[in-house]
């Protein structure tokens, strides 16, 4: 290894950990199942709208689907030392909803600032079982 990747790496490691956002693309979320959304042009909303802020990522199946189109935001290593805790938000099916959800990040996300209003109407608790899948 050189000295070159060694400090490359130790930069990589100082930089503060951003927030990830992780979209569930399984057994219901984004598929024909959810009629009416437009589940690829959501994501590329996401995507667009953190680029630089936060990391997203697509999953299968979270084991959630009565919450269909579910999206789990989870704080930054400043937002958990803050006591920032990951916020699983449930049939995001509206663009509102989405650019709401980039704001937020876009502010702190958990631990850091407090979310728009509106995202307590998706916001859920998954089992303990399906918590641990995803926040480990």
């Amino acid at each position: 290894m050189s000295r070159r990747d060694r400090g490359s790496r130790r930069a990589a490691a100082a930089a503060p950990a951003p927030c990830a956002v992780t979209v569930c693309r399984g057994c219901c979320c984004g598929t024909e199942k959810i009629p009416g959304v437009d589940h690829a042009a959501q994501l590329a909303l996401l995507r667009q709208s953190l680029s630089g802020t936060a990391q997203v990522r697509v999953t299968g199946c979270l084991d959630a689907c009565e919450q269909a189109n579910v999206i789990v935001v989870q704080p930054s290593a400043a937002g958990r030392a803050a006591g920032g805790r990951p916020v699983w938000l449930g049939l995001v099916h509206d663009t509102d909803a989405v650019r709401d959800i980039a704001a937020w990040i876009a502010a702190g996300g958990p631990g850091l600032a407090d979310p728009p209003g509106v995202l307590d109407l998706y916001a859920f608790t998954p089992s303990r079982r399906v918590r641990q899948a995803v926040e480990d």
